[in-house]
């Protein structure tokens, strides 16, 4: 049996996802308990009938995907001050790049935002920041060679 995926998110993370889902099936509610049009249309199949269905089973597959989440999710919480040393999820990050600074939080793929300076933990930076400290020097091979220097970590409220 293949093992279940892990989400992880923040406490905000998972309000949002919560919400999303109650509103997905009052939607759905909504949209089935009306009048439903008619499959057929003389003899041909009713157009109006296929957006439905079409809508019903998008609507559908979004919320099996959500409880499917729910189910399997893990909430990311800061670490212990004695662990705070070290950069995990949920962990504000400052690093040092060709001279440069630059600063992100990795959290959970799901909600992973790179114009917003949020990177996910799956990431090619991600993952290999993880478990690093301050004064730590890593180099992530991607398109290009960079070498990244922690300069700073922070647990913000997640």
């Amino acid at each position: 049996m293949a093992e279940e995926r892990v989400f992880y998110l923040t406490k905000k993370g998972l309000e949002k996802t919560k919400k999303e889902y109650n509103s997905l099936k009052e939607f759905k509610l909504a949209k089935t308990k009306g009048e439903l049009p008619e499959l057929l249309h003389s003899e041909d199949i009713n157009p109006e009938y296929l957006a439905f269905q079409e809508d019903l089973n998008f609507l559908e597959s979004r919320l099996m995907d959500i409880e499917n989440t729910l189910k399997n999710v893990e909430l990311i919480k800061i670490p212990s001050k004695s662990k705070q040393d070290i950069i995990n999820l949920g962990a504000t990050v400052v690093i040092e790049a060709d001279k440069q600074l630059d600063e992100f939080t990795i959290l959970g793929t799901l909600e992973a935002n790179p114009s917003l300076g949020i990177i996910s933990n799956e990431s090619i930076v991600g993952k290999a920041l993880l478990g690093h400290k301050v004064g730590d020097v890593v180099t992530v091979q991607s398109v290009v060679k960079t070498t990244y220097k922690i300069k700073k970590i922070e647990y913000k409220r997640v």
